[in-house]
C-alpha cells in the first residue's frame, strides 16, 4: 500500500502531536474546573510539561496536592473559587448576565462559587482564553454555564460537536489525509435546517483549523440529489441551500449518500456535477442518532481513533469530557481548545 495511506499509530500519533505543537505556539491559557479529579490532575501537570497552554486548575489547593503527592504542579495556577479575591467581581458579573431570568444577587454569589460557572465566568472576563471540563461531571452541568454565561457566537443558531476521526493504521484510499471530521456526534439531538446549515459551517471551520483539512463538507442522507422524497430529505437540502448562502465559497454540496460522498466512481454516477462528492472529508449528519451511530460503527468496526466530540458555536471555546476520558485525552482536549481560539 502506498505511503499516503499509511495512517497507522505512529501517524495518529503525529497528528496528535502536530495539534499539541500549534497549540503550544498560541500560548493560551486554559481553566480546568476539576481538581478534585486526579486524571484532571495529571492533565494540568502534563499541559504546563509539554508547554501546551498555561492552565489555571480549580479547587482546593491543599486538598489537590494531598491527593496528588506524585504530581508535580510546578506553574499550575490553583485557585479556589471559594476564597478568590475575584469572586465578588464574578459573582455580580453573573448576576448582570442572569437578572433577566430573575436571578437574585445571593444566588449568583452562591452559584458562582461552582467551579464550572466560576471557570466559565473567568472565560467570559478574559482571565482564561478556554475551558476544558466534564471529566467527573455530566454534559449538562458544563454546557449549562456555557450557554448562559459564554453562549453562541454571533450569527450561530446553535452549539453543535465534532469529532476528529483519524483512520487505523492500514489506511484507506478514501481517506488520502489519514482523517474525517464527523458531525454532529455527542451535542444536538435534532436540527432545523438553519441549525444543520450552521453546524456544517462551524464544523468546516473546525476541520480547518484543528485538522488542517481543506474541508469538502458532505451534508448526509439516505438521499442523493433527491433520488428520494421525505421530511428529513427536505430538511437536509434546505440546510444546504441556506449553508450556500452563509459560505458561498465553502466546498459543500447535499444532500448525499455517505457512499456518494466518499466513493469517487459511486459520486460520480449519482452527482456528477457535485464539487464534493466522491472527495468529502467533512461529513454532517443528519442528526444526532445517525451522527453518533456513524462514528462508533467507523470506531468499533473500522479501526478509526475518534477524538472528541469537540464542542464548537460558543463565543469562547468550552469544551465537554467524557466521563471514561484518561489523562491523556485530557491534554489532547486542552490542546483543541487552545487551537479554538486561533481566530477569536
Amino acid at each position: 500500500m502506498a505511503e499516503s495511506l499509511k495512517c497507522g499509530k505512529k501517524t495518529a500519533e503525529s497528528i496528535v502531536a502536530g495539534i499539541k505543537s500549534r497549540a503550544a505556539a498560541l500560548d493560551r491559557k486554559i481553566v480546568l474546573c476539576e481538581g478534585e479529579d486526579s486524571r484532571v490532575v495529571e492533565a494540568a501537570a502534563a499541559c504546563v510539561k509539554e508547554k501546551i497552554a498555561r492552565i489555571v486548575l480549580l479547587g482546593k489547593e491543599a486538598d489537590i496536592k494531598a491527593k496528588n503527592p506524585s504530581v508535580d504542579l510546578t506553574g499550575v495556577e490553583i485557585v479556589d473559587p471559594e476564597t478568590s479575591p475575584k469572586l465578588p467581581l464574578y459573582a455580580h458579573l453573573l448576576y448582570e448576565l442572569r437578572k433577566a431570568k430573575g436571578m437574585t444577587e445571593e444566588q449568583a454569589e452562591a452559584q458562582a462559587k461552582d467551579a464550572t460557572f466560576f471557570g466559565a465566568l473567568m472565560l467570559k472576563n478574559g482571565d482564561v482564553d478556554g475551558l476544558v471540563s466534564g471529566a467527573c461531571h455530566s454534559t449538562a452541568n458544563t454546557l449549562r454555564p456555557g450557554l448562559q454565561i459564554i453562549k453562541t457566537a454571533p450569527g450561530v443558531s446553535a452549539v453543535s460537536s465534532f469529532n476528529l476521526m483519524i483512520a487505523p493504521e492500514r489506511g484507506n484510499e478514501y481517506v488520502p489525509d489519514g482523517m474525517l471530521v464527523f458531525a454532529d456526534c455527542g451535542l444536538n439531538p435534532t436540527y432545523t435546517s438553519e441549525g444543520l446549515a450552521d453546524c456544517a459551517i462551524a464544523t468546516a471551520k473546525s476541520a480547518r483549523e484543528i485538522a488542517g483539512l481543506e474541508p469538502k463538507v458532505a451534508m448526509l442522507s439516505f438521499s442523493t440529489k433527491g433520488s428520494a422524497k421525505h421530511d428529513n430529505v427536505t430538511l437536509v437540502a434546505e440546510a444546504v441551500k441556506i449553508a450556500g448562502e452563509k459560505a458561498p465559497d465553502l466546498a459543500l454540496d447535499g444532500e448525499l449518500q455517505f457512499d456518494a460522498a466518499i466513493v469517487p466512481s459511486v459520486g460520480e454516477f449519482k452527482a456528477p456535477a457535485s464539487p464534493v462528492a466522491g472527495h468529502a472529508n467533512v461529513f454532517i449528519f443528519p442528526d444526532l442518532q445517525a451522527g453518533n451511530i456513524g462514528y462508533k460503527i467507523a470506531e468499533r468496526l473500522g479501526g478509526f481513533q475518534a477524538i472528541g466530540p469537540i464542542c464548537q458555536g460558543f463565543a469562547k471555546p468550552l469544551n465537554d469530557l467524557s466521563r471514561g476520558c484518561k489523562a491523556s485525552d485530557i491534554v489532547c482536549a486542552v490542546a483543541i481548545t487552545a487551537l479554538q481560539t486561533a481566530e477569536k
